[in-house]
């Protein structure tokens, strides 16, 4: 019985970030993220940039989905760009789910996969998520985004199927980390460099107030506030969950 009770201090002490930071973790995050930086306007980082768009717009779906709303299509451009076309919901949260989303999912996928052993599992649910939602959502069907999230959630099952828990953990870190730094620097891009642009923070202003420029660095501080919650709790020490 004690056994049991300290077992389970121990599993919500690591999800709080109480326990010790794990420093070989911390390094090894640390040298992806160096990578994820140095190759950043290179060919290797294109897929992933996709990816993190493609969290962006679903984001936004999901927002207006939990607030009563419905998605009407989401798209993809090769140019890194997307749209989600949405019906009814809470306006402000499904405009503001959309950085603060893609960054949200990629911190999950960065601390579940430093956190525990699933990471076959996670690379399975990913890529069964990602099929679903094309079929249900992204439009048309004969496009580069229908194309691109097919073919990703098949590699991410096909990861999850034939290669290892460390390869798995690896492609997933570097996954979340890359979500992580894109969502800021998709804030800084859109809403500080290009402020001629329709981006989410000057529908925001121009649905409940406020300015652009304003809701973009409070997302920004929100983003990296968030970022090194993450990074932490991905380093906090021993795994909590585990199949060991």
């Amino acid at each position: 019985m004690i056994r049991q009770d300290y077992g389970s201090c121990r599993l919500c002490a690591g999800f709080i970030g109480m326990s010790n930071i794990d420093k070989k973790e911390l390094a090894k995050l640390m040298l992806i993220l160096v990578g994820v930086v140095l190759f950043w306007n290179t060919l290797f980082l294109y897929p992933l940039k996709v990816l993190v768009v493609m969290f962006h717009e679903f984001s936004h779906g999901f927002a207006a989905l939990l607030t009563g709303g419905s998605i009407i299509e989401i798209r993809l451009s090769p140019q890194q760009g997307g749209l989600c076309v949405t019906m009814g919901g809470n306006r402000f949260l499904t405009l503001t789910a959309g950085y603060l989303g893609s960054l949200l999912c990629g911190g999950f996928i960065l601390v579940m996969a430093a956190r525990t052993n699933w990471d076959e599992i996670i690379s399975w649910v990913l890529g069964i998520f990602m099929i679903v939602m094309a079929m249900l959502y992204v439009r048309p069907f004969v496009s580069f985004g229908f194309i691109f999230v097919c073919i990703s959630g098949a590699a991410l099952i096909a990861a999850g199927e034939f290669l290892s828990e460390k390869a798995n953990d690896l492609i997933l870190k570097i996954i979340g980390l890359t979500s992580c730094i894109y969502a800021i620097l998709d804030i800084k891009s859109d809403v500080l460099d290009r402020r001629e642009l329709p981006s989410d923070a000057v529908m925001l202003a121009q649905e409940v107030g406020g300015h652009s420029v304003v809701w973009g660095l409070v997302w920004i501080v929100v983003g990296l506030a968030a970022s090194a919650w993450f990074l932490k709790m991905a380093a906090a020490g021993e795994r909590v969950m585990s199949d060991e």
